[in-house]
């Protein structure tokens, strides 16, 4: 299997621009049940199974845990910043860098999994409590200077659980977990 596959089993993320009601509902209903599905995928791994790399170069199951808990927290503040500022720039972090702290290469992963489910209960009864022209409101990612919307986000925060389930799924296929 070649390494692209492996890195993105569901492929890489693609905005279509939807912003339909129901295209909305169905990625929050993706968010608010991902983080059972992460706990599902990693249940009754052990901790040499966990520090398993999902692939050749890439983090453990374990890292991945904690980075999808990092990764979301980050989101959840930019979600709350675009709501109450003018398209606030927002203050990116190292991904690598974080996956490569102690807590993520060796911490239990139970308190990122409940993290998870907290945070997507309350983030999915956020969204849900948007006003249509509240799903327009933005801020701006200053790596690469993109205007990112609520609208987008959603999308991206749909597929990126998605995404980290899918990566753990197919090791745990591939060597018959």
């Amino acid at each position: 299997m070649d390494l692209e596959t492996l890195q993105y089993p569901i492929g890489r993320f693609s905005w279509n621009g939807d912003t339909d009601p129901q295209a909305r509902e169905q990625r929050l209903r993706v968010i608010e049940t991902t983080p059972a599905e992460l706990r599902r995928a990693v249940s009754g791994l052990t901790g040499v199974q966990l520090d398993t790399p999902y692939r050749p170069d890439g983090w453990t199951v374990r890292q991945v845990v904690h980075h999808y808990a990092d990764d979301h927290m980050n989101s959840y503040i930019r979600f709350k910043l675009a709501l109450t500022e003018d398209s606030p720039v927002i203050k990116p972090y190292s991904e690598p860098a974080w996956g490569d702290l102690p807590d993520a290469r060796t911490g239990p992963v139970e308190p990122s999994l409940a993290l998870l489910a907290a945070l997507h209960e309350r983030w999915v009864g956020a969204w849900r409590a948007l006003a249509p022209e509240d799903w327009p409101r933005t801020f701006v990612h200053p790596r690469n200077g993109s205007t990112v919307s609520l609208d987008r986000l959603a999308a991206l925060y749909a597929w990126h659980g998605r995404h980290h389930v899918a990566q753990i799924l197919a090791l745990r296929t591939r060597n018959g977990w």
